[in-house]
């Protein structure tokens, strides 16, 4: 983006003072990570573009900017005017700094996925935020998009639209790509970056690709997001993936899709952060979790760059608090935790669910054939790396249920099921179980951020009963 001093004020001449801050937008460093590189056995040079050196933190500054310039020459956007955009929080703000320099209200939706200081970081800018909950398909009235419609309309806003506007692809098209191409000399060989609303990643990869055929562009990816061929949900990491295809996305200019899950996401978050001293978020951790196994098969002469696209400081209650990655099964606090007591089970299954759909009767079959008195409820279907938990069905609520009414054993889980279970992670302390079955008839273990399995009060006494027999 252009800097420079404002020429009609001779007291800037000569000066290096940015006329506003909308003005330090781009020109983001690279930094090689020379320490990761060590720890993985990589020759080649792998780099990292600093996006969060831009105002806002984070790469979003720059669509941010080109679409309210591009809605302001088109009449879109009046003095005074509203805008509207449903966001994980990095547009937000970048949306939001640039409003604050051209005097307009900002209302952004977010989805109760995203740590809770990214709404406080958007609120302290001034912007209205409205919370939606995240699980529910796009086309629900509370899912965020369909939020965004209806406060647009009712505001009479003007809505940037990021994942469908071209603007966003066209500021890293203008700025991020030569960027790069100028800081590495036009010797680039591999680009990586994260995919949510493609903007970043197409935009970049038009210009790249333009300068060299030959310059290989990869999307690090949510495992289960569409773009890996999962179903868009569920999955932890903010920002990336998403459940449809956005206008920007173009798969001819990526030459490969690397899923990746959120445990190494987050877990590779953590070693930056701690090896090289970047503080990078969980998105960012899962692009240099793309980018290391892209750059281990590079050659020793090549120039691998992967775009770190914001902060681990709007994520410090998420990925860098011990107790939620414990929670999530991502970490293990102790060595005689949750997953010894599951290894005394012999061979019961692992997991054992019904779909939504399921009638209480298949349920009630599938407690009785494994001895079980709780199920999980699952909207998705094998396999279940990509289920989505929607609640839970317990024999004795079956049970009250059928005496009220014995049509009921015909009917859909979905309209008997209770709320979730509550959760502990596979890596978590015995003691905290014991605690928590004092007042849950069950819990369901989470390994990874996945559901595991459900953990019972007769699984804790077999795991005592084999401890005190040595």
């Amino acid at each position: 983006m252009a800097r420079g001093n404002d020429a009609s004020d001779p007291r800037l001449h000569g000066t290096d003072i940015a006329e506003s801050v909308i003005d330090l937008i781009g020109n983001t460093p690279l930094v090689r990570l020379k320490r990761i590189s060590e720890l993985h056995g990589i020759q080649c040079v792998l780099a990292m573009k600093m996006e969060t050196t831009n105002p806002g933190g984070s790469a979003k500054d720059r669509p941010a900017l080109e679409m309210i310039l591009a809605a302001e020459r088109e009449g879109l956007l009046q003095p005074g005017g509203t805008i509207v955009e449903p966001t994980s929080g990095n547009t937000g703000v970048g949306l939001a700094i640039v409003a604050a320099q051209r005097g307009y209200h900002c209302v952004f939706v977010m989805t109760d996925k995203v740590a809770p200081e990214k709404v406080s970081l958007l609120r302290a800018y001034g912007a209205e935020v409205v919370v939606c909950p995240v699980a529910v398909p796009p086309e629900d009235p509370q899912s965020y998009y369909k939020v965004a419609e209806r406060l647009t309309v009712e505001r009479q806003a003007f809505r940037p639209n990021q994942y469908a506007n071209p603007n966003n692809p066209l500021a890293h098209e203008r700025t991020t790509g030569p960027e790069l191409w100028a800081q590495t000399g036009g010797r680039i060989t591999h680009f990586v970056a994260g995919a949510g609303t493609c903007g970043t990643i197409t935009g970049t990869a038009r210009y790249l690709k333009s300068m060299n055929p030959a310059i290989k562009v990869i999307a690090g990816d949510p495992d289960a997001s569409v773009f890996s061929g999962g179903s868009g949900r569920p999955y932890l990491v903010e920002g990336v993936g998403e459940d449809f295809y956005p206008a920007a996305w173009a798969p001819e200019l990526y030459d490969d899709v690397i899923p990746i899950s959120d445990e190494e996401s987050f877990l590779t978050a953590r070693e930056v952060s701690r090896e090289e001293g970047i503080l990078i978020g969980g998105s960012g951790g899962m692009a240099v979790a793309a980018a290391i196994k892209v750059a281990k098969q590079a050659g020793p002469d090549d120039i691998v760059v992967v775009l770190n696209p914001d902060s681990g400081r709007g994520y410090l209650s998420r990925v860098f608090d011990d107790a939620w990655m414990a929670n999530f099964g991502f970490l293990r606090e102790c060595d005689e935790c949750i997953a010894a007591v599951l290894d005394t089970r012999g061979d019961t299954p692992s997991l054992l669910y019904v779909n939504p759909s399921h009638t209480v009767r298949d349920a009630i079959d599938l407690m009785r054939a494994n001895g079980v008195s709780q199920l999980p409820v699952c909207k998705n279907t094998p396999p279940f790396a990509a289920a989505e938990v929607a609640g839970a069905v317990d024999e004795l609520d079956l049970l009250e249920a059928i005496a009220r009414d014995a049509s009921t054993l015909s009917q859909p889980v979905e309209h008997v099921m209770g709320p979730k279970l509550p959760t502990i992670g596979v890596g978590q302390k015995v003691s905290l179980a014991v605690e928590m079955l004092d007042g849950a008839p069950a819990l369901l273990v989470l390994a990874g951020g996945r559901p595991l399995s459900v953990l019972t009060r007769t699984d804790l006494l077999t795991y005592f009963e084999v401890l005190s027999n040595g």
